[in-house]
């Protein structure tokens, strides 16, 4: 069998907010609920899993890979919504986007401090343009 990812679990202060957050942000299904997730669903079938936690919320990095008129579906709702979104992980290019690998990719923040991002191209498919 070959090896897929499957999930991965995101702490949360409210885990249905969030998982409501990320599915409308990038325009996927509604989460479902099974036990004490509220899971988004990829396209590809990969699940992120939001779970409620009171202790302290260690943030993360989650890149989802988008076609050209996803990234301007999804970066519509980031500037409908009055987001702060950066080009870069560090967060020192605020207002921005990048274009690494002739593509188009920008980060934002979910409500936990989750930073998101979305590219169009697989980083090393065309190159680095700093």
């Amino acid at each position: 069998m070959p090896i897929h990812f499957n999930h991965t679990i995101l702490s949360a202060r409210d885990s249905k907010a969030s998982a409501d957050f990320l599915a409308d942000m990038l325009g996927l299904p509604a989460p479902r609920r099974w036990g004490p997730f509220y899971i988004v669903t990829t396209d590809n079938d990969a699940n992120l899993d939001y779970m409620d936690t009171e202790g302290e919320i260690v943030r993360q990095h989650y890149a989802f890979l988008v076609g050209d008129a996803e990234f301007e579906a999804i970066f519509d709702r980031i500037r409908e919504r009055n987001l702060r979104y950066w080009a870069d992980p560090g967060q020192r290019k605020p207002g921005e986007t990048n274009d690494h690998d002739s593509g188009r990719g920008v980060y934002f923040e979910d409500p936990n401090g989750h930073l998101v991002e979305i590219i169009t191209r697989p980083y090393g498919s065309g190159g680095w343009n700093p």
